[in-house]
């Protein structure tokens, strides 16, 4: 496993992965993307993980995409195949872990930076983040899955839209594009994930699995049987205890104390 990727834990079972390659803007080479893959597949097999953060050194860049200054060797389509297989089969394996992935956006969020972002399930982006499908100007399409990711997110036009500019975006746009869901002040994108991260470890950790299939079961599946997958889940939640005793407190703060009890 390479330092280029330094993974952490808390104590609440929260995962951090940063992309630390500040003197190359964070940028993946070919053995970063299959490290990348391998831990993307260890967390699909870890039972007490809560939520992950995705985030880069330093204050530059989350990750500018593909390492080009190594990439631009491997001219031929079929090493371009294997490269997007790679990272594409890893960014599809990201948005099916059944806990929420949260990108912490700083600075630069370019090209493959910007598809490892639309495949987390959320995005905190500080105020001077520039994140941009800027793939156009390099002659080329997205690769490993923001053309659906952002079709999904924007509408046809809007997503062909912005895939023919090549443009940045800035932090309001991505909030009024619903591609961020939270700005944070500058430097503060990791503090703030990690504080939504942090409200969601403390959940019932079913409850927070349950949340995300039933909403990847509409993304997926058609509406009749996303509502019935969506059905399935809320039996075995009914019946646990984390719901017991959320009812309980819920019935003991109406119950009428007696005379020998104070009132809660």
């Amino acid at each position: 496993m390479s330092a280029s990727l330094l993974e952490t834990r808390t104590p609440d079972h929260i995962i951090t992965l940063t992309f630390h390659r500040p003197q190359a803007l964070n940028a993946l080479s070919l053995a970063l993307m299959a490290d990348f893959a391998g831990r993307v597949a260890a967390w699909a097999q870890d039972e007490s993980v809560r939520a992950i953060i995705l985030t880069g050194a330093g204050t530059q860049a989350f990750c500018s995409g593909g390492d080009l200054a190594e990439l631009s060797a491997h001219p031929g389509a079929e090493a371009a195949r294997h490269m997007i297989t790679v990272m594409g089969d890893a960014l599809r394996a990201l948005e099916r872990l059944p806990v929420p992935v949260i990108a912490a956006v700083n600075g630069y969020a370019l090209g493959g930076g910007s598809e490892i972002a639309l495949a987390c399930d959320l995005r905190v982006v500080d105020e001077a983040v520039r994140f941009g499908l800027v793939q156009i100007n390099m002659a080329l399409t997205p690769g490993w899955g923001a053309g659906q990711r952002l079709l999904r997110h924007t509408g046809y036009s809007q997503a062909l839209l912005l895939l023919l500019e090549g443009r940045t975006l800035g932090a309001q746009e991505l909030l009024s594009l619903g591609l961020a869901q939270q700005v944070a002040a500058p430097g503060t994108a990791y503090a703030a994930a990690l504080a939504l991260a942090q409200q969601i470890a403390a959940r019932p950790p079913d409850v927070v699995r349950g949340i995300k299939a039933l909403l990847q079961a509409g993304l997926t599946q058609p509406y009749e049987q996303a509502l019935l997958a969506e059905r399935d889940l809320f039996p075995p939640l009914w019946a646990a205890g984390p719901h017991l005793e959320a009812v309980e407190r819920f019935l003991s703060r109406r119950r009428p104390a007696t005379p020998d009890e104070p009132a809660p």
